[in-house]
């Protein structure tokens, strides 16, 4: 028997219709209310809600509260859990420009072609389909400080994302967060080995850095002349380091060794600059400077793969405790992993944190709301409080327990997962 063809015409209405179906029915799964009941409910804006219940529409929270005194609307979808909690936040990534293949095609974190290149925007090699993205949300991971990794004087900018879209405009929360910079033994290799111009002492290093800001610090002045053809051409390398000289972004220095420390502290304070100390693995020797000028540290990872030693080999368990004993803002990273699985989960080191002198809460915080205000998107995420943005991280026990799974992750009030990881 002859199948029927449909007429042309006919097809193109069908698969219209279909269309519109399938936006309209995504459209009322946006809409739909949701609302999140968990045992213990860790809002980070306050005390811990028994029996709470988060309540989400049109992506954002309308409510929360006991879910006895908190009115869920009718119709509203529930998902539960034994810990609710903010959507994790990850202070430092490369994840995105780093992929799981571990192959040239899908490792965009680092250009070594020239030691300063600040110029590099991390949207622009932003893959929001990468594997890693899925791996990580299942764990509760809903944000990420991610861009160009250290290892150059200055690799590029950082962006901050959401784990979610399907384009990098569509994750992204601030296209550009940081601007990344190294001191350091891995700020002297950039290139072959041969490149005249990378830097080939720690002195030199610092020279360059230094050279750059100055040159910026002109362009900037020279930029604002009224005769406009006195006003140099633009530069886009000048102009990502004039944001950091007017204070617009950070510059995000990942140095380990103490003096590393000391020279990056030097630097903000000659130039009126902020700076985020990065891995800072001996951070312990000069707390008191660090906590003098006011500068904040995402703490190396403690799962760095063993047998790295170099300037890393005297980071400890507790550098977190540490710091945060000491009164300096802490966030915990993920950071550059550079074999595979390329990355390491958040989760995970805050367990480590916790497990080593850091209280729950202050660990929950190092990835959570304490994460959120040092890269700058505290009034969108990481906390449980009306009108942020509706991600949530739902578990079946304490999350820093190793028997404990992540049973729901909700980004923008979209439920992403309910696979028990």
């Amino acid at each position: 028997m002859t199948p029927r063809l449909f007429a042309p015409h006919r097809r193109f209405g069908m698969l219209a219709a279909c269309l519109v179906f399938g936006l309209t029915a995504r459209g009322l799964i946006a809409a739909q209310p949701l609302a999140i009941r968990g045992e213990i409910v860790h809002t980070m804006a306050g005390a811990p809600i028994t029996d709470g219940v988060v309540v989400v529409e049109g992506g954002k929270i309308r409510a929360i509260g006991p879910a006895a005194a908190t009115p869920v609307p009718p119709g509203a979808q529930e998902l539960h859990g034994a810990v609710v909690t903010p959507g994790l936040v990850d202070a430092h990534s490369v994840v995105g420009l780093s992929g799981y293949l571990n192959q040239p095609q899908d490792q965009d974190q680092l250009d070594a072609v020239d030691a300063i290149q600040p110029e590099l925007r991390a949207i622009d090699a932003y893959n929001p389909q990468e594997r890693l993205i899925e791996w990580l949300r299942g764990f509760g991971v809903t944000t990420i400080h991610t861009g160009h990794a250290p290892g150059a004087l200055v690799s590029g900018q950082t962006m901050v994302v959401k784990l979610a879209g399907t384009t990098a405009d569509a994750a992204v929360v601030a296209p550009v967060a940081m601007v990344a910079a190294t001191l350091g033994d891995a700020a002297r290799t950039t290139g072959d080995g041969a490149d005249k111009k990378s830097p080939g002492t720690r002195s030199k290093a610092v020279a360059m850095l230094r050279a750059e800001l100055v040159k910026a610090r002109e362009y900037m002045r020279k930029r604002e002349l009224a005769d406009d053809t006195k006003r140099p051409d633009r530069d886009l390398r000048l102009d990502a380091l004039a944001d950091v000289l007017a204070g617009t972004r950070p510059l995000l220095v990942t140095a380990d060794r103490a003096h590393d420390i000391a020279s990056a502290l030097r630097l903000a304070d000659e130039f009126k600059i902020r700076i985020v100390l990065d891995s800072a693995a001996e951070a312990y020797l000069v707390a008191d400077r660090i906590k003098a000028a006011g500068v904040p540290v995402i703490v190396h990872p403690t799962m760095r793969r063993a047998g790295g030693g170099g300037e890393t080999e005297n980071l400890s368990f507790e550098t977190a405790a540490t710091l945060k004993k000491a009164g300096i803002p802490i966030a915990l990273q993920s950071g550059y992993e550079s074999y595979v699985p390329k990355t390491r989960v958040v989760l995970f080191e805050a367990g480590v944190a916790a497990a080593h002198g850091l209280a729950f809460t202050e660990a929950l915080a190092a990835i959570t709301i304490d994460a959120a205000r040092i890269i700058g998107v505290a009034d969108r995420v990481g906390s449980l409080e009306v009108g942020k943005d509706a991600d949530v991280g739902i578990f079946d026990g304490d999350p820093f327990e190793y028997t404990t799974h992540c049973t729901g992750v909700v980004i923008d009030g979209q439920i992403m997962s309910t696979e028990a990881r």
